[in-house]
């Protein structure tokens, strides 16, 4: 879908839907751009905007209990109505229309959609911890005393970041993971399986291959038989993006919020931003939806440029990074059918991986070289060549990689 050309013709009150990192960067973003009209910000929850990415961390292991973003609501000049979701959405014929939510009908003249993703739960009875909010994060936190049995379904991102801070508070903790390997499905079971041994040497019991029929009061029912016992059961399978309110809206649903590389629906007075969306990437020539940090902090710059009739598109490089097991591994771009080379052994504590088109780098994984990562995404940003004899030998600083 091509970039909507222009804006709306006179923008009067703007609604942000959705109170997350995505949200409150759209209104500091408009305010930023000169726009002086009203804005109000739409939230399930009943706190203020916070970063999501230290539940799974800091929160857990009783390091911190706020992660509130920082900004200045009185100097937004702001309306907050927090606690309140939005069930509908009416379009107007021309521009503009009406937001259904517990508040009451809220009319608006431009809209941001940024709802962002909701934890997929697995059938059964039995309780089951997911981690979206900060309450789901101190509620799991209450459960991860020394000599608990803690069960992780899924062994993503996620699923390792819990895993890593139940081992470290002491629990006896179990990851069943339906896949041959950790991360298969994000990064490949190659890679995936370079991870196995971080588990083993955490004290965490890891079993690929098993797959869940249903959570059941202490424990998993396995597929085709099998019992595991648990006291807390974590579920890290997956996010579905917080759209089933705009069903029968006239907006194009499809795997998320349907925009362009402007993150423009069909209706130029309404954008979406963050893991709501899927939006299209020219540099990769489809569409992406991306649950990251990364994507909620930046991708509100370009929504709200697009909401004010500016000419902006969102041609990143996704980003994402990850605390696990005692190391920082990060990931940038896209790897599609890429070919997999190494940078350094594996073997070793520090490593890269490195998929590449001819000598074009299209993504890296990075374990303890932050360096390597900040390096490969700026070539990737740019789009410059690299030698891939170059590329797989560590001992060269990336940004020397580049072919000549």
């Amino acid at each position: 879908m091509d970039a909507v050309g222009g804006g709306p013709p006179s923008l009067g009150a703007v609604v942000v839907v959705g109170a997350g990192l995505a949200g409150v960067r759209s209104v500091e973003a408009l305010r930023a751009k000169g726009y002086q009209g009203s804005i109000t910000l739409v939230g399930a929850e009943w706190h203020k905007p916070y970063d999501r990415p230290p539940l799974s961390k800091a929160v857990l292991l009783g390091d911190t209990d706020d992660t509130t973003v920082d900004t200045d609501w009185d100097a937004l000049r702001c309306e907050l109505l927090l606690g309140h979701t939005v069930t509908g959405l009416r379009l107007a014929e021309r521009s503009g229309g009406t937001l259904e939510s517990s508040a009451g009908e809220l009319p608006f003249d431009g809209l941001v959609i940024a709802t962002g993703s909701t934890p997929v739960r697995l059938p059964g009875g039995g309780p089951q911890h997911v981690i979206r909010t900060i309450e789901d994060a101190r509620a799991l936190r209450a459960g991860l005393t020394e000599g608990a049995r803690i069960v992780i379904v899924g062994a993503g991102w996620i699923g390792a970041e819990v895993a890593t801070a139940a081992a470290r508070l002491g629990c006896r903790v179990t990851v069943v993971e339906a896949a041959d390997a950790p991360l298969a499905g994000a990064v490949g079971p190659e890679i995936g399986a370079l991870t196995i041994p971080w588990y083993a040497e955490a004290g965490v019991e890891l079993r690929c291959g098993i797959k869940v029929a249903s959570i059941e009061p202490d424990g998993l029912a396995l597929a085709g038989g099998g019992w595991i016992d648990a006291h807390e059961v974590v579920v890290g399978v997956g996010v579905r993006p917080e759209t089933a309110w705009l069903a029968g809206s006239g907006l194009e649903l499809e795997g998320g919020v349907v925009v362009d590389a402007s993150l423009r629906t069909r209706r130029p007075e309404i954008v979406a931003a963050g893991d709501c969306t899927a939006w299209w990437s020219d540099r990769y020539g489809r569409r992406l939806r991306v649950e990251h940090w990364d994507t909620a902090l930046n991708a509100p710059e370009v929504a709200a440029a697009s909401l004010l009739g500016q000419d902006a598109r969102y041609d990143t490089v996704p980003y994402f990074w990850s605390e696990q097991f005692g190391r920082m591994v990060q990931f940038a771009g896209y790897p599609g059918t890429a070919r997999l080379v190494f940078r350094g052994d594996p073997a070793e504590p520090k490593w890269a991986a490195c998929w590449l088109t001819g000598d074009r780098l299209d993504a890296i994984l990075t374990v303890d070289r932050p360096r390597d990562l900040v390096q490969a995404r700026r070539l990737m940003m740019s789009g410059t060549p690299v030698d891939p004899d170059l590329i797989i030998d560590p001992g060269v600083a990336f940004r020397n990689t580049v072919r000549t």
